[in-house]
């Protein structure tokens, strides 16, 4: 969704970032990037499984403004009962291939889970 962000810029941004930040600004639509891009076409129930703690109607939202962005194909098919699915388009994958050293940046700065607990014969 185009929305003219900045005004007195000649295109509503003041950067890349600031374009890119506008398509995937949010908790959830970088996660939903992901969940396409690890599970390709699948359906709306599908995605929100894949997501915990998304509601439907943040998910069908995304959804909707991530295919407006030109970022997710929604495909109807002509069966009863309906069935839709979404996958990324090529720019979606670009975005996703764009996104992986911000994921590889983030491994490192999550906390380190502590070692499990030693067994009765690991305690000598």
């Amino acid at each position: 969704m185009t929305t003219l962000n900045r005004p007195g810029t000649p295109d509503g941004h003041l950067c890349g970032i600031d374009a890119a930040m506008e398509v995937i600004g949010g908790k959830w639509k970088v996660l939903v990037l992901w969940a396409l891009h690890e599970h390709p076409h699948r359906r709306f129930g599908e995605l929100r499984r894949l997501l915990p703690g998304i509601t439907e109607k943040v998910l069908a939202s995304h959804l909707r403004e991530l295919e407006a962005d030109g970022i997710v194909h929604r495909r109807s098919y002509d069966e009863v009962p309906p069935r839709v699915e979404y996958a990324l388009t090529e720019d979606g994958r670009r975005l996703n291939d764009a996104l992986a050293p911000l994921s590889a940046w983030g491994r490192t700065r999550r906390p380190q889970q502590p070692p499990p607990p030693a067994g009765p014969s690991e305690e000598r």
